[in-house]
């Protein structure tokens, strides 16, 4: 029999360097007992002549394939990793396709390893939490304490590196520590969870932002629990207040309902002042319980053209005003070059809150469902019923189905009037955030696009009234 040992239980490297020793040795999988560091014996420390027949080391042959999913498999803390890694490396040397077979039984326990260590690494990727402490030289280290189940640690080391290269920071767990200056990665032996600094001051700005989105319609906590398991709760901020959230979710759920029902079943405002009130304490949808601050149209109260977008952006949310962005930018510099005033235009959103979705410290756009739409129609109905204008535009598909109850091809229908049942005209086009995105060829096209139709939309403007 021969013994092969591990230094280091994750070290890939060493691994493949005497796993292909063992191969190009011509040892059968059978006479190999694989070893960590702190086990008795050494590498080929009790060899027995009669197996070696050897190869040369060129006649060793493995796919890019099986090297990718063996230093997965290696990071896993079970003993059995080792000679089932050895006995698919031995047997694909017969068997090049072995790993397209599904049903094979090393197969099946190769992939039966390797997906709860993927799924750790994703966990240690999502739920790693940094706290703030103050160094010797007056400088920041972000410091952050987790618990992995497998040997995920330097995987990882290079993810939060790329993503945080220029910020020091250690990343604390039970088996190493890994600690970066900004130009090189340390090692340390493993830490408590009391080596990692408690809450700082930022959490709480975090946790009242989290309670503020926190949707009780949504919630699913079987869900929850799969995604983001308990044992993870500690390093959260948030989860002091997930407790709390889900045993006050079912009266919160009620009485938002309640609160959209009450909306939308009473008459319609009798000024703006009223309908601006009134969408400010609305919470009839997600939309409207996501916490954040409603925008409500703007602009003279007898206007003759209404200018409707999607919703409020990030912008326009932080401002309390509609289209003050860069796509409002974009759109008063086209409105000029027609001729037409913005001044003299009601503007406002077929969806009155900004839905977004978090990404770090940005909050990026997410576009409001059909149904979402039609809730916040009811809004939408009372500034027109009030301004009564002529003409609508109607920036982007969102918007022209808050004005008409369908969502149109913005392609096909653009630039071509709708006439309403209330006599009204409605003209769609772009939305000027759909010019932002793009460049080149494709922006100056599109661009001229919205020019067109917004020439045609200053025709109409001269036209008498009926």
């Amino acid at each position: 029999m021969i013994t092969a040992t591990l230094a280091r239980p994750d070290d890939f490297d060493a691994w493949r360097e005497t796993a292909r020793a063992l191969v190009a040795r011509n040892v059968r999988p059978e006479h190999v007992i694989w070893q960590e560091a702190g086990d008795v014996d050494d590498l080929f420390g009790t060899a027995n002549a009669s197996l070696a027949d050897p190869r040369t080391a060129a006649d060793v042959r493995v796919s890019r394939r099986f090297l990718a999913l063996a230093g997965l498999t290696l990071l896993h803390k079970g003993s059995q990793r080792l000679p089932l890694l050895y006995r698919l490396l031995w047997r694909l040397q017969d068997t090049p396709r072995l790993l397209d077979d599904p049903a094979d039984p090393d197969v099946v326990a190769l992939h039966r390893l390797i997906k709860p260590v993927q799924r750790d690494i994703h966990k240690m990727r999502a739920f790693v939490r940094f706290r703030a402490i103050s160094e010797a030289d007056g400088g920041e280290r972000f410091v952050a304490w987790f618990e992995p189940d497998h040997r995920i640690e330097r995987h990882n080391a290079r993810f939060f590196i790329d993503r945080f290269a220029n910020q020091r920071w250690s990343i604390l767990t039970p088996r190493l520590s890994l600690h970066w200056d900004g130009k090189t990665l340390n090692e340390a032996p493993g830490a408590r969870r009391e080596d990692a600094p408690a809450d700082d001051a930022a959490e709480e700005l975090w946790l009242g932002y989290y309670r503020s989105i926190f949707n009780p319609a949504r919630l699913k906590v079987q869900a929850m629990c799969k995604e983001m398991p308990r044992k993870y709760w500690h390093n959260l901020p948030e989860a002091r207040a997930i407790g709390e959230m889900i045993a006050g979710a079912q009266q919160r759920e009620a009485r938002m309902i309640a609160c959209g029902t009450d909306t939308f079943d009473r008459p319609l405002p009798e000024n703006l002042s009223a309908v601006a009130a009134g969408i400010a304490a609305c919470r009839g949808c997600a939309i409207g319980c996501n916490g954040t601050r409603a925008v409500a149209g703007a602009g003279p109260p007898q206007a003759t053209l209404m200018i409707v977008g999607e919703q409020p952006g990030d912008t326009e949310e932080q401002f309390g005003q509609p289209f003050v962005g860069p796509a409002g930018q974009l759109l008063d510099r086209e409105l000029e070059r027609a001729g037409i005033d913005r001044g003299t235009a009601y503007v406002t959103n077929a969806v009155k809150h900004f839905k977004f979705v978090p990404r770090g410290e940005r909050r990026l756009h997410q576009n409001p469902t059909a149904g979402e739409i039609d809730k916040c129609r009811w809004w939408l109905d009372a500034e027109r019923a009030l301004i009564r204008p002529r003409i609508t535009l109607a920036l982007g598909a969102s918007a022209a189905r808050g004005l008409i109850g369908r969502t149109p091809s913005v392609g096909r229908e653009r630039g071509t009037p709708i006439r309403l049942s209330d006599e009204s005209t409605v003209l769609i086009t772009a939305h000027p955030s759909y010019l932002l995105r793009l460049d080149g060829t494709a922006r100056e096209r599109e661009q001229q696009r919205f020019r067109n139709d917004l020439n045609i939309l200053a025709a109409m403007l001269k036209e008498p009234c009926e």
